[in-house]
């Protein structure tokens, strides 16, 4: 009994997981092995397989439009950085304390785009509070 509560338990993969890994080639294979070994006597219903094939191309074209934004929206941040070269920028260090000072450079890191300002305090993106000139003298 434990084994079946073991299996009852975990919880099915989504749609989008269970087709993300599978290209176009092994789908059709799935489908024609799928097609061969039903009954002749009782065929399956072809427009309910057209709907399967609708439904999973759906999701696989909506998984790699996810994936084509989220990479437009990380260049368009490091673009957006890039333009802060310079700048006097007000905002959270990365260890919560406000920091305030010329961006001498940018990162891209694992947790998105860094600015990085004099005297070695990083600050990212998402944490800027105010954006000015550089005042006069600073380093650039």
């Amino acid at each position: 009994m434990s084994a079946i509560d073991s299996v009852n338990t975990q919880s099915p993969p989504s749609a989008a997981n269970a087709f993300s890994g599978i290209s176009s080639e092994q789908f059709v294979k799935i489908m024609l092995t799928e097609l061969s070994n039903q009954d002749p006597l009782a065929p399956n219903d072809s427009q309910a397989i057209l709907q399967q094939i609708s439904s999973i191309r759906s999701i696989e074209s909506d998984l790699a439009l996810k994936d084509t934004l989220s990479s437009m929206i990380k260049q368009n941040e490091l673009a957006t950085a890039g333009g802060l070269i310079g700048k006097n920028v007000l905002g959270m260090a990365l260890d919560g304390l406000p920091i305030e000072g010329p961006v001498t450079s940018i990162s891209n890191t694992r947790d998105g785009v860094v600015l990085n300002l004099t005297g070695g305090w990083q600050v990212k993106m998402k944490d800027v509070l105010q954006i000015g000139d550089a005042p006069t003298g600073a380093a650039q």
